[in-house]
């Protein structure tokens, strides 16, 4: 099975099982990891920015105009940024580290 790393705002990494088919979200919330998801995947919101690790950024699918429009509302957005939602894990991934960011916007709630 594809493993990978989460590493918290503290530099502290966690590396888990990360079944193919499975987001980084779904990976993040299987192993009790701080990632907001606050519109569950429905690509409503920023609170599943993560940052990819410069060596697996080039690896994954473009991000789409709909992602990239709410990457724009991410707290602490940088050049490797993504939504977690939309990264679904795949053999090619196996090794796949992310950053989760320290702080999270979410426009869901006022």
């Amino acid at each position: 099975m594809p493993k990978m790393t989460f590493i918290d705002s503290d530099g502290n990494r966690k590396d888990v099982d990360a079944p193919v088919g499975l987001s980084v979200l779904e990976i993040a919330h299987k192993n009790g990891l701080d990632l907001e998801g606050a519109c569950e995947g429905s690509l409503a919101c920023s609170t599943c920015h993560i940052v990819v690790s410069d060596e697996w950024f080039d690896k994954l699918a473009d991000a789409t105009e709909e992602e990239e429009d709410m990457l724009d509302l991410a707290f602490g957005l940088t050049h490797t940024s993504r939504l977690g939602c939309q990264i679904k894990m795949t053999e090619a991934l196996d090794g796949l580290e992310v950053t989760i960011p320290s702080g999270t916007r979410n426009m869901l709630v006022d």
